[in-house]
């Protein structure tokens, strides 16, 4: 046991690593993509280029790293709101308003812009799949559990209609869309998926 205040090389390294990868998601949702660079992450992380190449190679290296820490960041924050839903029906609406939040807020601005940018980047893209896939496999299980009674299928369409479309919502709402708009269609799709969970 390390004493109190003193920290081992491992746990040092844990957290300038994890500084970098914080600064890299600040960045993204204040600057976007194009305009974060590895020296505005590491002036933001207070660590040096020289030390920052330690943990990432390059932009590359470290954007795919990003996106595996953003993915953990934003199913954790899932998770901890999915465990307070109400159970049933009621259920229906306060998910979508979990999953609405979670793919509006800063978090998924941050998601947004690596997406944008994966569509040109061949390496990025490789490495946005698959914890996206996994963030998705994650809300699904968690989503089956609060409805068991609904057939497996319904679920999953239900569920990825409520992700694409707030997807669209959220990309409304960051070109200026009218809130007005997207509290109605939000609510509209709430009553459209509990017809659906009663069918």
């Amino acid at each position: 046991m390390t004493e109190r205040g003193h920290r081992t090389q491992a746990q040092r390294r844990e957290q300038t690593r994890t500084a970098l990868l914080d600064a890299t998601i600040e960045c993204l949702i204040e600057l976007g993509y194009a305009r974060t660079s590895v020296q505005e992450i590491c002036a933001r992380a207070g660590v040096s280029k020289g030390a920052a190449q330690h943990h990432f190679t390059d932009k590359a290296d470290l954007m795919a790293a990003a996106v595996a820490h953003l993915t953990t960041r934003r199913m954790e924050a899932l998770s901890s709101s999915f465990a307070n839903l109400p159970p049933g029906e009621q259920a229906i609406p306060a998910a979508i308003d979990l999953l609405w939040a979670g793919y509006s807020g800063t978090l998924a601005t941050a998601a947004t812009e690596l997406w944008i940018a994966a569509r040109t980047d061949p390496a990025l893209r490789a490495a946005i799949r698959p914890v996206d896939r996994a963030l998705g496999r994650e809300t699904l299980a968690q989503l089956a559990n609060i409805a068991p009674g609904l057939p497996r299928e319904r679920v999953e369409t239900l569920f990825w209609l409520t992700v694409n479309f707030t997807r669209g919502l959220a990309l409304d709402a960051e070109l200026g869309g009218a809130p007005a708009r997207r509290k109605q269609l939000l609510e509209e799709w709430k009553q459209l998926a509990m017809a659906a969970y009663r069918a």
